[in-house]
C-alpha cells in the first residue's frame, strides 16, 4: 500500500465519482476533501480481512475491489467485485466492529480512504448523505439476502447462471468474461469440479465457449432461462 499526493481539488473529483457523494454540494464536499486520505493498492494486494478492525471507508477511484468471506469449510465465498464509483467498508466504519468481509485489490487500485472519526460528525451536518448511505447499506443488504437465498435454495445451473449473467463483460458482442472456474465457484457456492461439469455441458450445448481462460457468452437467452427456471 502506497501514499499518493492529495491536492483539494484532486479529492474533491475523486469524492464525486463515489455514489454516496455525488449528490453533495460543493461546500459538503469540501468538509470531506479536508481529511480525505488517498492509497494505491496493486493487483491482488490485501486491503483488509474480515475480523480486522476496522475504521474507514473507501472508494474506488481507480481499478476493481473484490468483497469475499470465508466459509467454514476454508473455501472463499466472493460477494461482489466493486468497479470505480462503489464504496465498501461502510458497516465497520458506522458501528466500529471488525470487519465482517475480505477486500482485497482485483487490479491495480486507487482508494479513497475516509475515517470513522470525520464521518461520523459529516453526517451529523448532512441530512442527504446520511439518506444517501442509508440507501446504499439497504441496497447490500438486499444483495447478500438475494445470494444467500441462491445458495440455500437454487440448483447449480441457475447459481451460475447468475453469476456469468451478472458479470460485467469486456467486449461488445457476445458477452467475453475473464473468470477462472475457481472464481465462478467461489462466486456460486460450489466446488470447482461441479462448475467444470456445467460449464462443459453447455459448451457441448453452444450455450458457451471456453476458451483460453475466457467464457464466451453465445446463447445468453438460455443462460436467462435457467436462471428463471429455479
Amino acid at each position: 500500500m502506497n501514499n499518493v499526493t492529495l491536492t483539494p481539488e484532486r479529492a474533491r473529483k475523486l469524492l464525486e465519482k463515489c455514489t454516496l457523494f455525488k449528490a453533495l454540494n460543493e461546500q459538503e464536499r469540501h468538509d470531506l476533501t479536508a481529511h480525505a486520505q488517498p492509497r494505491i493498492f496493486t493487483a491482488n494486494e490485501l486491503i483488509f480481512h474480515v475480523g480486522e478492525p476496522g475504521s474507514s471507508m473507501m472508494g474506488v477511484v481507480v481499478g476493481t475491489v473484490r468483497i469475499s468471506q470465508p466459509t467454514p469449510k476454508g473455501r472463499e465465498i466472493i460477494l461482489v467485485d466493486l468497479p470505480a464509483g462503489e464504496l465498501f467498508g461502510e458497516i465497520a466504519m458506522l458501528d466500529g466492529r471488525p470487519r465482517s468481509a475480505s477486500a482485497i485489490a482485483l487490479t491495480n487500485c486507487e482508494l479513497l480512504v475516509l475515517d470513522r472519526r470525520d464521518v461520523l460528525p459529516f453526517l451529523e451536518r448532512s441530512p442527504t448523505a446520511c439518506l444517501n448511505l442509508m440507501q446504499l447499506l439497504c441496497a447490500r443488504i438486499r444483495r447478500s439476502d438475494e445470494r444467500m437465498a441462491e445458495i440455500a435454495f437454487f440448483d447449480l445451473p441457475a447459481r451460475l447462471a447468475k453469476a456469468l449473467l451478472r458479470y460485467p463483460a469486456q467486449a461488445h458482442g457476445p458477452a467475453k468474461l475473464s473468470l477462472s472456474q475457481r472464481e465462478l465457484a467461489e462466486m456460486s457456492g460450489a466446488t470447482r469440479e461441479n462448475v467444470n461439469r456445467c460449464l462443459r455441458e453447455w459448451q457441448r450445448r453452444g450455450i458457451l465457449e471456453l476458451k483460453d481462460r475466457w467464457t464466451i457468452i453465445l446463447k445468453p437467452e438460455v443462460l436467462r432461462a435457467i436462471e428463471e427456471s429455479y
